[in-house]
């Protein structure tokens, strides 16, 4: 059996950037996927594994050593790094997760609210860690502090990229 994980020829940094952004862009749906799940905190640990697997994959596009228990730390303390970037995402995520529990509306609100978040968290993450690895860093010497500003704009780029055209503009008001 002939292993195909790896590819025959190295890519180029641009092939590994196209690769790296398709890939991102995948988990950050199968995030907001996972953030579906009907089950308060349990959508969280399954939004957790995306990340988890987004940030193997990565890895290994990047040829960077990759272990569960650092992958794990680094995703953690990205969310903190994240955390002061963007206390309302953070704290929309839990309270949409949380609020699954309550039956009918409560329901509704947590279908509507956490999938975004959490496809907007790993798509950030997906990019820290992109830029990370591109400029030869690994796992053992990330440091969060370091990505603020690229958090923000990151943040914004998700913003951009999902929502709508402001249909409040002058030119759209007329017909």
């Amino acid at each position: 059996m002939t292993d195909t994980s790896a590819p025959s020829t190295p890519m180029t940094e641009a092939e590994r950037e196209e690769a790296a952004s398709q890939l991102v862009d995948r988990f950050s749906l199968w995030s907001g996927a996972a953030g579906l799940i009907p089950v308060p905190l349990i959508d969280v640990v399954a939004v957790g594994g995306v990340q988890l697997q987004m940030l193997r994959k990565l890895s290994e596009i990047y040829a960077v050593p990759f272990e569960n228990n650092r992958g794990k730390s680094m995703i953690a303390s990205l969310a903190g790094a994240i955390i002061p970037a963007s206390t309302a995402t953070t704290t929309a995520m839990t309270f949409g997760s949380l609020v699954k529990g309550v039956p009918g509306f409560g329901s509704a609100i947590g279908a509507l609210t956490m999938p975004v978040y959490s496809a907007g968290v790993t798509y950030v993450i997906g990019r820290v860690f992109m830029k990370h690895f591109a400029s030869g860093g690994t796992l053992l010497d990330f440091d969060p502090p370091d990505y603020r500003e690229f958090i923000k704009q990151q943040q914004e780029r998700f913003r951009r990229k999902t929502t709508p055209a402001d249909s409040s503009s002058p030119a759209a008001g007329q017909s």
